[in-house]
């Protein structure tokens, strides 16, 4: 049957809003301990729940009902739990405490402060006989001070005993197999954690005391991330100091030199790319071009597996065999264990892939000319649905999405939200614009000191470039981005014409806001990425939307969750307000209970829904979405 004609962007498409949810989960946390498997499961059909899973001779839910797996360490949280044998840690969300699992129901190990969800943890590990803890520990004040500092806690419960204080932040505190020794990560403000970190060392001269801590590496403009030990006690990380984050040994020795990034930006604790075979051997994921390859690192190179997955994340090895939790273009993400010969057994996916690869719309990653005669990169996805072609002539809108951080980066795998569009008819086009990851040091520091100019001239500049190579119709671009790249898109339909319309998630409006109501994770963040405030204040204003309404003629929808700590409502509401008041073409959608990034499923449909019904009014498409 040969296909309807139809315009770009009417398309019926496979994915309704609510197929964007149905039978979906979040994964993340990878653990291995003994011969079990442990994972996350974030829940939208639970209302973001998130829930510890043990996969033993199948999967099953390692907490109970009316326990949520979460920390809130840093707002972004992370690694929140530790296994020793049958036993589990937990940080639980409604109250922030530590609880543990060992035998019978969950029982609190740490006490309920004053005031609730005051005292944090995050990153737990435990000591070689499994009797006391180890972990970041996070502390709101009554003064309004929060402090961070590395907390020993015995499991037969006590007062938490500290280990390490005096630095702004801590992180990945890991024992050696001996039992003997314990390194951690620190940095302090302005630096985020992808700027300036250390490596420290120290004896455990008991389960609640450290001697002779010992600097190891890092500091002055060095980032070291996921130290580690391997299995006859050499310690190894990954460091930044040649422009690509590669992995070194305790000796400051590179095992494989390599223009490629062997680690990511550690908005959230725990993450692992690298692990050790029973044998010593080192396996290792690292990112180029755009992919993510995995192998084994021997003889100062890199010895890759053929594999289809195009992204690895919470890397771990049991025996002589890899789990990750993996993905590609075509494949969800789905945690996988993978032989020495490569052959690849699915644990847990993340959801049901119904869709026919013939309408998967495979992404290209691109290379653009932008400003300052510099090129940015871009994962492009064309319209692709097999029941429909469009007039002959025609090209497609173009939705630019940006990703948050504002360092981070978009990647190339299978995702439902990006297919909601392309069975549509439109075109996507995911800027990894200057300053995201994956692409060495240098690339990443483009955007310090050029936050609201280098990114909103790349986004502007995708669009030039697709419209040149007769990909996307360039007069009927949208553009699309959540925090830091809400921002983006605000100040992209504010400083530039190269969008007909936008929609900002939780996004910042002003930036004089961000630097004087956000959490400490990031209250020096803007220090680099624009200046240090106030003494930068005008470059402040002179790059925050809400001060340039005189200039936004484009309609804009915002979406915010009334509980964001990271970027809060008065944000969006501010921006809402002025555009209201001067009868300019604004919507706004705020969901009751949601925080930074939205987790519910009825949120996500809403959203969805929303977002599809305002272009297609925008663009003039003359017709009511489509299921």
């Amino acid at each position: 049957m040969p296909p309807e004609v139809a315009p770009y962007g009417t398309w019926t498409s496979p994915l309704s809003p609510e197929r964007l949810v149905e039978a979906v989960v979040r994964l993340s946390q990878l653990q291995v301990c003994g011969d079990d498997i442990y994972w996350v499961e974030s829940r939208p059909a639970e209302g973001g729940r998130e829930v510890i899973v043990r996969h033993r001779d199948g999967a099953t839910d390692a907490i109970p009902a009316g326990f949520y797996a979460r920390t809130r360490v840093h707002e972004y949280g992370g690694r929140c739990y530790a296994v020793h044998g049958d036993v589990i840690v937990f940080s639980n969300w409604s109250d922030q405490r530590l609880w543990v699992i060992d035998g019978g129901d969950p029982r609190a190990l740490t006490a309920d402060p004053d005031l609730p969800g005051a005292v944090r943890f995050a990153d737990p590990v435990f000591n070689l006989d499994g009797t006391h803890v180890y972990c970041v520990r996070e502390r709101h004040l009554d003064s309004g001070m929060v402090v961070n500092d590395l907390v020993s806690i015995p499991l037969a419960g006590g007062t938490p005993m500290t280990l390490a204080e005096g630095h702004d932040f801590y992180a990945a505190p890991r024992v050696s197999p001996d039992g003997q020794r314990l390194c951690w990560v620190t940095w302090d403000l302005p630096d985020m954690p992808w700027d300036s970190t250390q490596l420290w060392t120290a004896d455990i001269a008991a389960p609640g005391e450290l001697s002779a801590p010992s600097f190891l590496a890092g500091g002055n403009g060095e980032s070291i991330t996921q130290p580690r030990w391997s299995p006859d006690g050499l310690l190894h990380y990954v460091s930044d100091r040649s422009g690509w984050w590669n992995v070194y040994d305790e000796s400051g020795r590179a095992l494989c030199p390599m223009e490629a990034e062997f680690g990511r930006p550690d908005w959230v604790f725990g993450a692992s790319t690298y692990g050790f075979t029973a044998a010593g051997d080192l396996l290792a994921v690292w990112e180029s071009d755009g992919v993510d390859h995995l192998g084994r690192l021997q003889g100062g190179g890199a010895s890759e597996m053929s594999m289809s997955f195009t992204y690895f994340a919470g890397l771990a090895v049991t025996g002589e065999d890899v789990v990750a939790i993996a993905a590609s273009p075509l494949d969800p993400s789905s945690v996988v264990r993978i032989s020495g010969d490569g052959a690849t057994h699915c644990l847990r996916s993340s959801q049901e892939q119904f869709m026919s690869q013939e309408d998967i719309s495979v992404p290209t990653h691109v290379r653009f000319p932008t400003g300052s005669d510099e090129s940015a990169f871009a994962l492009v996805h064309l319209p692709a649905n097999l029941r429909y072609s469009a007039p002959a002539g025609e090209r497609p809108p173009v939705l630019v999405l940006i990703h948050g951080g504002p360092t981070s980066s978009a990647l190339p795998v299978f995702d439902r939200s990006v297919q909601f569009w392309t069975t549509r008819g439109f075109a996507v086009a995911n800027v990894n614009y200057r300053g995201s990851s994956g692409y060495g040091r240098a690339y990443r520091e483009k955007l310090k000191g050029n936050w609201g100019i280098a990114d909103v001239e790349d986004c502007a500049s995708v669009v030039d470039w697709l419209d040149s190579q007769g990909l996307v119709d360039g007069d009927r671009a949208l553009i699309r981005g959540g925090s830091a790249g809400g921002f983006t898109t605000l100040a992209a339909l504010v400083f530039t014409d190269a969008f007909a319309a936008g929609a900002s998630l939780y996004g910042v409006a002003d930036l004089e806001l961000l630097a004087r109501d956000t959490h400490k994770f990031e209250s020096r963040y803007l220090d680099s990425l624009i200046g240090p405030w106030p003494r930068d204040a005008d470059k402040y204003r002179n790059r925050s939307p809400v001060h340039h309404l005189d200039r936004f003629h484009r309609p804009v929808i915002l979406f915010q969750g009334s509980e964001d700590a990271v970027v809060p409502p008065a944000q969006s509401k501010l921006m809402f307000d002025e555009l209201t008041s001067r009868g300019l073409d604004v919507e706004y959608v705020e969901f009751e209970g949601e925080q930074h990034g939205f987790r519910r499923a009825e949120t996500i449909i809403a959203v969805a829904t929303r977002e599809l019904g305002f272009y297609m009014r925008v663009l003039g498409l003359g017709v009511s979405p489509r299921a």
